[in-house]
């Protein structure tokens, strides 16, 4: 029986063909695209600066949680071992978990919520539709159609999904801290901005801080 450890003792085995790259690297693409995820958490913290100096715990420790998420993914497409599937998506499970207690509106607790999306033009313009349902396409087709990618030469679609959730991590984050000021931080007023600008064609959202002007 392998140990948990060993190489290839995963339950699941995605497209990309092993060790073709590297000797040491079962899924190479697999493996390098989670640099991703290296790359989300300092630009989330960056661009979001202002909150993290108001609300500084909830972006620090999902940021950091999702650099273990880009961590242990690698980890589990360079050996596909037991150990590295189970750290894969335990670290997501307990992504969603802590961003859950740290967002979710107390207000709302345990109540089913009412006016939550109420403001649906920030919805509107920090959602990223299209990005999102290409994750799940490339997640399914890399599952489902391996044999079609495979005949033609391409079994990377896993890789792709690992890039653009962590693209659509750029827009959801901003959504879900703007309704966090909203609801949580009533003495600021939420802005919505854009990186490097909002007259460019592709953008990066991101929330500013307003303090309300007082009336005498």
């Amino acid at each position: 029986m392998p140990s948990i450890f060993s190489y290839q003792s995963a339950e699941v085995d995605w497209c990309e063909s092993n060790f073709v790259r590297s000797a040491v690297i079962a899924e190479y693409y697999n493996t390098i695209s989670n640099v991703s995820f290296f790359l989300l958490s300092p630009a989330l913290l960056y661009l979001n600066r202002q909150y993290c100096q108001k609300k500084a715990v909830p972006l620090y420790f999902v940021s950091g949680l999702l650099i273990l998420v880009g961590l242990f993914s690698m980890y589990f497409h360079m050996t596909l071992s037991y150990v590295g599937q189970l750290l894969d998506e335990l670290s997501i499970l307990w992504t969603l978990a802590v961003a859950y207690s740290f967002w979710y509106p107390q207000a709302y607790f345990p109540k089913c919520i009412k006016t939550r999306y109420d403001q649906r033009d920030t919805v509107r313009k920090s959602q990223n539709s299209p990005l999102s349902w290409s994750c799940l396409c490339f997640w399914i087709s890399d599952r489902w159609l391996c044999w079609l990618w495979q005949a033609i030469n391409f079994p990377y679609f896993h890789s792709f999904w690992h890039v653009l959730i962590a693209l659509s991590l750029l827009y959801c984050c901003p959504l879900v801290i703007y309704f966090d000021v909203s609801y949580e931080m009533p003495s600021f007023k939420p802005k919505l901005e854009y990186w490097p600008s909002d007259s460019w064609p592709v953008v990066v959202p991101y929330v500013t801080l307003e303090e309300p002007h007082k009336q005498c």
